[in-house]
């Protein structure tokens, strides 16, 4: 029982409520017991020739005033309890999803998006009916169960309580074994689920690749093996459960048998009536459903005792990256500095920067140029404050950019990723995703900027085109710049495109970079590029090569060096030559 206590918060949230509801849930328990008492008293009037009409008049409107109290207060607490029980999942629904967004990179790269998934549906499940079916369960078979036997004990016949009762003590041991069990298999029945889940998103998210690949029947063959273990598993926890009923049923028996051994001989000694007996065995078949609901009432609590541990394991889990006390409650402006000694990657133990330090002035652009995994990114996210664990300072404005609330960093940042991401939505929606309230002008004008607004004017709804999940229907050039357009309509203080313009052509990269250098003064841009012609209007350019600052200084400059820069820029330079006599 100790998933109760450990939802004791939200009891106490909700205490009026469920106070109301098992005071209800008595009330019933403690009209249940007048129809056996009554079927007893009857019985003995008829057995004694005492039974009038206007007895049994009496006798049905009690019953029928007791059902309709019932009636009523079955209906008010399963208002009162399974109301609660609603507001619980969706409390921890809103919790685990505000969880989730206040999250750094590493807590994603750690962890599958199906587990995830498992943990904000199958987990929050369990836990909900915990706190509605298993609160329930609990009050209603100690409520109904202590009184039915209070009621056998003192109206009836003590003694024969007891014996009816001898077989008690053994549901209990049994039960509690096959809870523990029920625990074990039903965490384990949960992971194989998580592990299902992430199979069915990545297969989903990846179909493409799958069908370019032909490995549809091998991925089909990984899905059954994990299907296969999902109900591997649930069978194994279905066994554990289908052993309660018969447990439950078999003790039953044996009380029902006890009960008219024994009651039999009272009756014969002149111990007891033969309404009694009568009586007594209503009462106990009252009983059934208490013991019934133990074996319920411990499927329930531990299903949810073991996903209420993986939810909050994973709510224990810190965001790596925190606003600091009395963090600067407004946007960064100014002049950009970036000083690192040293940064990796959490839980790798290569270093992806090294000794890296450039100053920005606002106003002024950036280009970062090297090969893969030169640190060019990784530069960016430190810029994003995505990641805190280095040696160095980064300041914007003069002022570190870990005094700043991270929401007000990245107001200021409109940040382009390698891999764009869209939403299923309007392509309108999607470039309005930070003002979803923008004009439709505003957000034409930053399509313009983009060189997107006529591709979108082109498509059948227009600007109320919906792009399918991820964009799926655009074309990978029409997706770069419909993200460009979105961080372009934040009008950012500091725009980054982090190797944003590599699936358009030539042409459309040089008339997005021209209208960003018309419309953009007096605000920084920072470009990563594998292209040299989209960066090399740049201010200052710094040639990254394993972490390190190689090179640094205007295009003339470093092609003056004739180094790292002057080989790639010449490289691309015979590649267009080629491509161009290809052509001809």
């Amino acid at each position: 029982m100790k998933v109760f206590m450990q939802l004791g918060w939200f009891f106490k949230e909700r205490k009026k409520q469920y106070i109301f509801g098992i005071l209800m849930l008595i009330v019933v328990a403690v009209l249940q017991l007048l129809p056996p008492r009554i079927i007893g008293f009857v019985v003995d009037e008829i057995r004694l020739g005492e039974l009038t009409p206007g007895g049994l008049g009496k006798w049905l409107l009690v019953l029928a005033g007791a059902a309709l109290g019932m009636y009523v207060l079955r209906y008010y607490w399963r208002i009162m309890i399974f109301g609660s029980s609603v507001l619980l999942g969706r409390q921890m629904r809103e919790r685990l999803f505000r969880h989730f967004t206040e999250q750094s990179p590493s807590f994603y790269q750690q962890r599958r998006v199906g587990d995830l998934m498992a943990h904000a549906t199958n987990d929050l499940r369990a836990v909900q009916m915990t706190a509605g079916q298993g609160v329930l369960t609990l009050v209603d078979s100690l409520t109904t169960g202590g009184a039915v036997i209070l009621a056998m004990a003192f109206t009836i016949s003590w003694k024969l309580t007891l014996i009816a009762l001898l077989p008690m003590p053994f549901m209990a041991v049994l039960t509690s074994w096959y809870g523990r069990m029920l625990h074990e298999r039903f965490r384990g029945a949960q992971e194989a689920f998580s592990d299902l889940n992430d199979k069915t998103q990545e297969s989903i998210s990846g179909i493409k690749v799958i069908k370019t690949f032909g490995q549809e029947e091998e991925d089909i063959e990984d899905f059954r093996r994990l299907s296969a273990d999902v109900v591997d598993k649930n069978v194994r926890v279905a066994k554990v459960d289908a052993l309660f009923d018969p447990t439950i049923s078999l003790i039953v028996g044996i009380s029902f048998f006890l009960s008219v051994a024994f009651g039999s001989r009272f009756i014969v000694a002149g111990e007891m009536s033969v309404g009694d007996l009568v009586a007594f065995t209503a009462y106990l078949g009252l009983l059934v459903w208490p013991m019934l609901a133990f074996g319920f009432l411990f499927n329930i609590v531990e299903r949810g005792r073991a996903s209420y541990g993986r939810i909050m394991d994973l709510l224990a889990v810190e965001p790596e990256v925190r606003d600091v006390p009395g963090a600067i409650d407004r946007k960064p402006g100014g002049d950009l500095s970036f000083d690192v000694r040293e940064f990796r990657f959490p839980g790798d133990g290569r270093t992806a920067l090294k000794d890296v330090r450039f100053e920005l002035r606002r106003g002024e652009t950036l280009g970062i140029v090297g090969r893969t995994g030169s640190g060019k990114t990784a530069i960016l996210k430190l810029l994003l404050r995505e990641f805190d664990g280095y040696e160095g300072l980064i300041s914007y404005g003069g002022i570190p950019i870990g005094d700043y609330r991270k929401e007000r960093l990245r107001e200021a940042i409109g940040y382009v990723p390698q891999d764009h991401f869209l939403f299923s939505a309007t392509i309108r929606e999607n470039i309005a995703f930070t003002d979803i309230d923008a004009p439709i002008g505003d957000v034409r004008r930053a399509a313009r900027l983009a060189q997107i607004d006529g591709d979108i004017l082109g498509f059948a709804d227009g600007y109320e085109t919906v792009v399918g999940e991820r964009g799926v229907s655009l074309s990978g050039g029409q997706k770069q710049r419909i993200s460009i357009a979105r961080a372009l309509l934040m009008d950012p203080e500091l725009l980054i495109l982090d190797d944003s313009l590599s699936a358009v052509d030539a042409r459309t990269e040089e008339a997005i970079l021209r209208s960003l250098k018309a419309e953009r003064q007096g605000e920084t841009t920072i470009i990563t590029s594998h292209r040299m012609s989209a960066i090399q209007h740049a201010h200052q350019i710094i040639v990254m090569d394993g972490g390190t600052v190689a090179e640094k200084g205007t295009h003339d400059e470093l092609m003056a060096l004739r180094g790292q820069y002057y080989e790639m820029y010449e490289l691309q330079q015979l590649e267009a030559l080629v491509e161009q006599g290809g052509d001809s």
